[in-house]
């Protein structure tokens, strides 16, 4: 299962609004295929395994991080696949949350396959919980905050500059990462301060380029920033509402995904209005004192027994730089 983790990161930024999706076919220990879910439109992971397997599937254990689907999409039914290939034991991360698409396990045990969900779930639920928060709050979009800071946690020095906090590594590490999101935002003073593009430069080009948000009650950014002078390229949104009216509008514009890359006054208060749900610090090995520009600014203070305890869902350095990503509960 954990193989198949690994595997459905492949399809991270090409697959959105389908969930990200590895399968791994065993003959007794030995793994005799692999898939992944590589596009939006294209073949689900379980049938790119089964089709690379071919007749080593009869009789073999099919690993898959959701349950397999039941309908006809874009693609048949995976249930119709597994039970003609002769697969005769289904292990599922997670089960599938679609109301369209889920059952899949239900069917196949009900024609005689031996199905088990749960293995390594917790894992696969961080990985797809985008895809999961659709289901389950559909009324907004899933906003990750993304913050570089200082040991201090700074996100700019005293005069505003924040190129760069972070080093060569976590940068192309953010690359990565906005190419999974519908649309990318910040507040209206770091679109003043940075001009920043907030388009996806790495080496993974999403198959829908993210949208471009600003948060700006003030409505008066000045014409010449580069967000402004590019809209007819990249489509970009200006919010002068609060923030719930901001989420919904953004979620009636097509916007499932939001990350939210600063600045501090906006980060506070998202958090304050319990609109984030995942957060990305990359933290750098250097100070900038009280002078710099805090992380987070504006969020209500609490006392320890009543502060709310993130999970964390992984750790890794990115060269000289620390990556902490936490989910609120």
């Amino acid at each position: 299962m954990a193989r198949a983790l690994d595997l459905a990161w492949r399809g991270w930024g090409r697959v959105q609004p389908n969930p990200l999706v590895g399968a791994v076919i065993l003959d007794g220990g030995t793994v005799v295929a692999e898939g992944w879910h590589t596009e939006f439109g294209a073949k689900h992971a379980e049938m790119m395994a089964l089709e690379s397997a071919g007749t080593r599937a009869q009789g073999a254990t099919l690993v898959v991080t959701l349950e397999p689907c039941t309908h006809v999409g874009q693609q048949p039914p995976c249930t119709d696949a597994i039970l003609a290939a002769g697969v005769r034991r289904v292990v599922a991360a997670l089960a599938d949350p679609n109301p369209v698409a889920r059952g899949g396990g239900a069917l196949l045990r009900q024609l005689g396959i031996d199905v088990e969900v749960g293995l390594l779930a917790d894992e696969a639920a961080a990985q797809n919980a985008a895809f999961l928060h659709r289901f389950r709050e559909p009324g907004r979009p899933f906003v990750a905050l993304k913050l570089a800071t200082t040991l201090d946690g700074r996100i700019a020095d005293r005069a505003g500059r924040s190129r760069w906090i972070s080093g060569a590594e976590a940068r192309d590490y953010v690359q990565w990462l906005r190419a999974g999101f519908d649309a990318i935002g910040v507040g209206g003073r770091t679109a003043r301060l940075d001009d920043p593009m907030l388009t996806v430069r790495g080496r993974i080009q999403p198959r829908v380029p993210p949208k471009r948000v600003v948060f700006d009650r003030r409505g008066d950014l000045p014409s010449g920033l580069t967000l402004l002078r590019t809209a007819d390229q990249v489509p970009t949104i200006v919010l002068r509402t609060d923030l719930p009216e901001a989420m919904r509008t953004l979620h009636d514009q097509g916007v499932a995904t939001l990350l939210v890359e600063g600045g501090g006054r906006l980060a506070g208060a998202l958090l304050a209005a319990e609109l984030v749900d995942r957060y990305y610090w990359i933290q750098s090995p250097l100070w900038l004192g009280d002078e710099g520009v805090p992380a987070v600014a504006g969020l209500p203070g609490t006392v320890l027994g009543d502060a709310a305890r993130w999970r964390v869902v992984e750790r890794r350095a990115l060269g000289a730089d620390t990556l902490l990503v936490v989910d609120r509960r």
